[in-house]
């Protein structure tokens, strides 16, 4: 079956939602029918934030921003037989630098090697948000920085909770 290429899944841990990823949600929802917020597992990154509370933070935060074709789902499979079960044709992934390209390109192949029919689209993020990554949010937290300015308050307050 021919996927449907006016439904775009953008996978991640998520751990925690940025800003960015925020930006590039609202931004691809424009272009899509749907997108799927599809929340990987990922127990070996061991995130933070277990995939329930992730799923949870990311729907009050997209759920606020209005958007009426965006649903947020947690996965625990490989990403490309996730996708072909949602039948998606298209695989969203964002790009802050050019240093993000090389694995980013390595990870497209791969997927399109696994699902072909499957495009591989990608966004950069607005340049206010270019330099944010969960990463850098959860070690500013983890050491009591102030994340306000990249994350929203509902994930702030997890965070300031999580690291307390």
């Amino acid at each position: 079956m021919q996927p449907d290429y006016s439904i775009a899944v953008y996978p991640g841990t998520f751990d925690p939602l940025t800003n960015g990823h925020t930006d590039l949600v609202a931004r691809a929802s424009r272009m899509f029918r749907k997108l799927v917020v599809a929340i990987a597992e990922s127990p070996h990154k061991q995130p933070a934030f277990g995939l329930e509370q992730r799923i949870e933070l990311a729907r009050e935060v997209l759920g606020e921003e209005g958007i009426d074709n965006v649903e947020v789902v947690g996965f625990d499979s490989l990403l490309a037989h996730f996708v072909q079960e949602l039948n998606a044709g298209v695989l969203l992934r964002g790009l802050r630098a050019v240093s993000d390209f090389e694995y980013e390109f390595q990870l497209a192949s791969m997927n399109r090697h696994l699902a072909h029919d499957v495009e591989t689209v990608f966004l950069t993020p607005a340049e206010q948000h270019s330099f944010i990554s969960s990463t850098l949010v959860k070690e500013i937290a983890r050491l009591q920085g102030d994340v306000d300015q990249f994350v929203h308050p509902r994930v702030a307050a997890a965070l300031r909770a999580r690291y307390a």
